[in-house]
């Protein structure tokens, strides 16, 4: 295979698809995905065989087990699959809405339309599940998607993109509205990075720091993306025990691999004379290390010492950094140097200071008495996300579709020239 001809005619595929998914109605792209959950249903077996050989290979090369679990398929997370397919039909169709309207004093009609951005790269790693969220939400926002798995999900990545052509065949459409990338040489990253801005129009980042990285210093092309999730929690001194105790459990604890796991625990230096042993004993019991500043461990010597590399940390593990704060404009100085702009959150019954952080901590996501582990578009009522975005340009936060548009502005006049 010759990289640069092979991906040059994928794109070119992919724009001439773009062309079709964007004229089709809202019921159009909607029986769509549900004939794509219907046929995740139906191929469910062959999809298991697929990831098989997937599992058996990753085994063979010593993959983690934490990593292995993110590969596995199997009937169940097949049938979530399908059912995240059916929950995207029933959330509102992002093209075409009215999100600005005015009429100039010289008669002229300016509307501000929401419209698709086009042909998206999604690159990613691991989940395969990533291979049918990605496709569907570009699919509902009118895009057409190239997508480039891992090499380790391979054989699932293509068979699950095989299920969703076949569907798009069955529609009367055209099959290239989603493609997969059919080969692991990582030439064809680079070369889709930084040699196919004439046909792609944004590129979005799923998986570790360093891949993320890789597109964000390779890419000639706009990407949507987060580098890491270093997230802290501040406890205030005006913190309700249990809630502090209950919120920094899950929030490290739920899920420890996710980018919105709690990384840092930030607490008042007079909230944690008295309540930091507690703290640190029901975090023990879910099995957590606990590292921190030298003025944490005078308080309480189950807690390790933190050197400066862990305040900018992103463990994904049973391990958390605690520092001692005088106050929360320390708390807020802290964050604003060591955090990656992820997800935040304050721990305190003083709504002035509540109020306080939310206005000044400028992450994509600030949160007060809750755990950062909500940091996720299902639950911000979005429906699936393709990824949670650092940035300040264009999307910002949990990336669901009205994430995959941009605006165009529709003039109407009767006439009108400008003197």
């Amino acid at each position: 295979m010759i990289i640069s001809d092979y991906m040059t005619k994928v794109g070119q595929q992919s724009v001439k698809a773009s062309t079709v998914l964007k004229s089709l109605s809202t019921k159009t792209k909607d029986n769509l995905l549900l004939s794509i959950a219907e046929n995740i249903r139906n191929e469910k077996d062959k999809i298991i065989t697929a990831n098989q050989k997937d599992l058996n290979l990753a085994q063979k090369n010593k993959m983690p087990k934490a990593m292995l679990n993110r590969l596995m398929l199997d009937n169940d997370r097949i049938e979530s699959i399908a059912k995240s397919v059916e929950e995207i039909v029933k959330l509102p169709d992002p093209i075409g809405k009215n999100l600005y309207e005015t009429e100039r004093p010289n008669g002229l009609i300016i509307n501000r339309i929401s419209v698709p951005l086009g042909v998206i790269g999604i690159i990613y790693e691991s989940r395969p599940n990533v291979t049918v969220d990605a496709s569907v939400l570009c699919i509902k926002a009118g895009n057409v998607a190239i997508l480039r798995g891992g090499s380790e999900s391979f054989n699932s990545n293509a068979c699950l993109t095989s299920v969703i052509q076949s569907a798009l065949i069955k529609n009367n459409l055209d099959k290239d509205i989603v493609q997969c990338v059919e080969t692991t040489d990582r030439a064809a990253v680079d070369y889709m990075l930084a040699e196919m801005g004439d046909t792609i129009d944004v590129i979005i980042p799923r998986g570790g720091k360093g891949l993320v990285k890789k597109v964000q210093d390779t890419a000639k092309i706009p990407v949507i993306g987060h580098l890491e999730g270093i997230c802290h929690i501040y406890v205030n001194k005006s913190a309700n025990l249990n809630t502090a105790i209950q919120v920094i459990h899950n929030a490290k604890l739920r899920r420890t691999e996710i980018c919105g796991a709690a990384e840092t625990l930030l607490i008042d230096r007079e909230y944690a004379k008295d309540n930091l042993g507690k703290i640190i004993t029901n975090l023990n019991e879910g099995g957590c290390e606990i590292r921190g500043d030298i003025f944490s461990k005078e308080i309480d010597s189950r807690i390790l010492l933190a050197d400066e590399k862990d305040w900018s940390t992103e463990y994904l593990d049973a391990i958390i950094s605690i520092k001692l704060v005088d106050n929360i404009d320390e708390a807020i100085d802290h964050i604003t140097k060591y955090g990656s702009g992820h997800t935040e959150s304050i721990i305190a019954e003083n709504k002035d200071v509540a109020d306080k952080f939310l206005s000044l901590v400028d992450s994509a996501i600030v949160m007060h008495n809750t755990s950062t582990q909500f940091a996720d578009g299902g639950e911000f009522g979005l429906g699936a996300e393709i990824g949670i975005s650092t940035g300040r340009l264009h999307a910002r936060g949990p990336v669901g579709l009205e994430g995959l548009t941009t605006y165009k502005y529709i003039v109407k006049g009767n006439g009108q020239i400008r003197p």
